[in-house]
């Protein structure tokens, strides 16, 4: 989404076709932006048990032949891939157009390494990332592209935009749009403890939001106004991430680019089952000394202290902001949607 904003920005004329899978939530997000969406099945193949194998080998080819009548119809200049499952039918199809693909985490997976054959350029967050390719000479380092809307927050307007009216430091827990649950639980098993010493905004996710509200209506008055609780924010997210100090956060590919925006240190606590990537995530920004991590094992336990050891050293707070902040580049999706220009002009001399 970012890259397209970008990318009309810079050539309003510009024609783009958001290809998705059968049944997700994106294509009402997509839709909502005015984006035209088409969808065709997809299906991974990667650890799938052998009974769903052939149905997912048929959902694949299904997929391959709905994307050649897309492209047949649609006829792009170029493609762009940023991974998941629907990418592998449409890249099939489409292999004879020049395709660019974006690495949003550190390291890529499977689905992207096997993109990466296909793409005639490949852009990456990071420097790190160029390891993973063979082919380092198609390989640009872009940084991971922010919604250009985040750019509008500061952190007085997002303290005001959430009712964060006090002194104290303010502790940003989020878990993306479904939350995460033992991040959700460790905030709650030292809330009144934490709310000594920080505002908490805590973003739980659906899920868990009963369970919540339930421990925030057992809190006094004072303690409730220090904790602001949401299920999710969508437009306001820039508004948490402008107005806190620190931050307790999954390590998915998002935090590359939002909290280094807003030079946000951060808690990172990968998912225990998308481990790797997301560890690989974490260990950049804490040898970059731009983040703390802590296992998701050792989260109920050891959150709270960590909190007030980097609370009780305002030093080492102030070296990991300034750490974060170097690793900000604002014009990631801006670089993005002009490889895209470039491959897509190249098509027409």
């Amino acid at each position: 989404m970012a890259v397209h904003e970008a990318l009309i920005s810079i050539h309003p004329l510009a024609e783009v076709l958001w290809v998705g899978g059968e049944g997700g939530m994106e294509a009402r997000l997509v839709e909502r932006a005015g984006i035209p969406f088409k969808a065709i099945p997809a299906a991974g193949l990667h650890g799938v048990g052998l009974n769903r194998l052939p149905g997912n080998l048929a959902a694949i080819l299904r997929g391959i032949r709905a994307a050649e009548a897309i492209l047949a119809d649609f006829k792009p200049d170029v493609l762009f891939f940023t991974g998941g499952y629907v990418a592998a039918p449409m890249a099939f199809a489409g292999a004879g157009i020049p395709s660019l693909l974006f690495v949003p985490d550190v390291e890529p997976g499977l689905a992207l390494k096997t993109l990466s054959y296909f793409a005639k350029r490949i852009t990456v967050s990071t420097e790190e990332s160029r390891q993973f390719f063979q082919k380092k000479t198609n390989v640009h380092v872009t940084g991971y592209p922010v919604r250009p809307e985040l750019a509008h927050w500061r952190k007085a307007i997002g303290r005001q935009r959430l009712g964060i009216i006090g002194e104290k430091p303010v502790l940003l827990a989020v878990g993306g749009s479904k939350g995460a649950h033992s991040i959700n639980m460790a905030i709650l098993a030292h809330l009144e403890l934490l709310l000594e010493q920080v505002e908490i905004i805590h973003l739980t996710g659906e899920l868990d939001w009963p369970m919540v509200e339930s421990a925030r209506e057992k809190l006094s008055a004072e303690q409730a106004r220090n904790y602001h609780a949401y299920p999710y924010l969508h437009d306001d997210m820039g508004a948490a991430l402008s107005a806190a100090d620190l931050a307790v956060s999954r390590a998915g590919a998002s935090v590359l680019g939002e909290f280094p925006f807003f030079g946000l240190p951060v808690i990172l606590v990968p998912y225990p089952y998308a481990w790797r990537y997301q560890k690989v995530n974490a260990e950049m920004l804490t040898r970059r000394g731009a983040a703390l991590m802590i296992e998701d094992a050792k989260l109920k336990s050891g959150l709270a202290l960590t909190i007030e050891k980097l609370l009780e050293t305002p030093e080492k707070l102030d070296a990991m902001r300034a750490a974060m902040t170097s690793l900000r580049v604002p014009d990631a999706a801006t670089s993005i949607a002009r490889h895209l220009l470039e491959l897509a002009g190249e098509q027409h001399g």
